[in-house]
């Protein structure tokens, strides 16, 4: 069987002290990267703040605007937002470096699966932080202004606000990310396929109370988390079957490649083809040797002890045995009319000579001594 998931893409080994340093330059990477970043979006900290509000001033009545309480808010809210934004902004570079710290020590099948799933996750999670921002923040806040008592004057706090929307953006990205945990389930082989589909049930019920903890006690913002999140186990579920399968059908394909034997050049055909495609003639051969073998020990032990005309009529057996058995494997007849031949060669070579025969033998025998008498005369 092909040893590609059992041995590890490197063979350079690393030292403790190697594992370090490494770690310590993927880590100044990753910060000189936010730092760039961060510099770059400073200068329109205010500009990405009335942006991230736009949702919520959208609705606010006339006359009213969000304010600060803090004394240093209005300076400090902008510049931790923008820090907060080159962070979710460089989120693909720091990815790339966390993996490309621990690929060198994955096997080559972990490999194929945590490359999709960390870019799926990725994606899941800007796709999370897109959906809160462009249709929960809308029907949330519409929903908040609309049921503000009369005489109640809406003045947000700037830096309550931030930090709410922090919240949202970090707890639908990661309510986005069940479809990789649904996918790692199956492939990993923790839970099955039938398994998942009768626990669904269960899992709708925890999408709501999920929702319920991380979202403002409103119907709208607990139905809008809870109903993508089981959308969204459900598309996991379907692809990682899907996944499985495909899994199974290429290991057994690799299985089936790696047990079917080499294919022998054209114009040979090699001994070892004949004997695996044809057992039964094999085990005829292997039989009929053995008994060709007793046969010429019992002809041999038989002969010692006979006549000379005895030896003749042996001999003349034994040679009509083996002529048998030739005949019979060369023609490609099936092991038992070659064994029932033998034993009928064997049943003459051990039955006694007819009276013709012991009479033949002394005549040969006399008549070569008459005429040994009658030359010397």
């Amino acid at each position: 069987m092909s040893t590609e998931n059992t041995v590890k893409p490197t063979e350079q080994e690393m030292s403790l002290i190697g594992h370090l340093l490494e770690l310590r330059d993927r880590l100044v990477r990753a910060v000189i990267a936010i730092i760039v970043v961060f510099l770059v979006l400073f200068p329109f900290a205010n500009d990405i703040y009335s942006f991230i509000a736009e949702p919520l001033t959208r609705y606010l009545p006339e006359g009213s605007s969000m304010m600060a309480i803090g004394v240093i808010s209005p300076f400090f809210t902008p510049l931790k937002l923008a820090l907060i934004a080159s962070i979710f902004l460089s989120m693909p570079f720091l990815l790339y470096q966390v993996w490309g710290f621990i690929a060198p020590a994955l096997y080559h099948n972990e490999k194929r699966l945590a490359a999709p799933m960390l870019i799926a996750s990725t994606f899941l999670f800007y796709a999370g932080g897109a959906f809160v921002f462009f249709v929960v923040f809308p029907l949330v806040f519409k929903f908040m202004a609309g049921t503000t008592p009369d005489g109640v004057q809406i003045g947000t706090d700037i830096q309550l606000y931030l930090d709410f929307v922090i919240g949202m953006f970090f707890a639908f990205g990661l309510a986005f990310q069940v479809p990789v945990v649904t996918v790692l389930l199956l492939v990993t082989r923790m839970v099955s396929p039938e398994k998942m589909r009768h626990a669904r049930p269960y899992v709708i019920v925890g999408a709501f109370s999920i929702a319920a903890f991380i979202t403002p006690p409103d119907v709208i913002s607990q139905t809008l988390l809870a109903v993508p999140m089981w959308f969204m186990y459900e598309g996991g579920l379907w692809f990682g079957e899907r996944m499985v399968k495909n899994r199974d059908a290429e290991k057994a394909a690799q299985e089936a490649n790696d047990n079917t034997p080499p294919t022998p050049p054209e114009g040979s055909t090699p001994a070892s083809t004949t004997s695996a495609e044809n057992p039964i003639t094999t085990s005829a051969v292997a039989g009929a040797g053995v008994i060709a073998a007793t046969t010429a020990s019992a002809t041999e032990a038989a002969t010692a002890n006979a006549q000379p005309s005895t030896e003749v009529a042996h001999s003349t057996a034994t040679a009509s045995s083996d002529a048998v058995l030739e005949n019979a494997l060369n023609s490609d007849e099936d092991f038992e009319r070659a064994f029932a031949a033998i034993d009928m060669e064997r049943a003459k070579l051990h039955a006694p000579l007819e009276p013709t025969q012991v009479a033949e033998a002394p005549s040969a025998e006399t008549d070569k001594t008459s005429t040994t008498s009658n030359a010397s005369t």
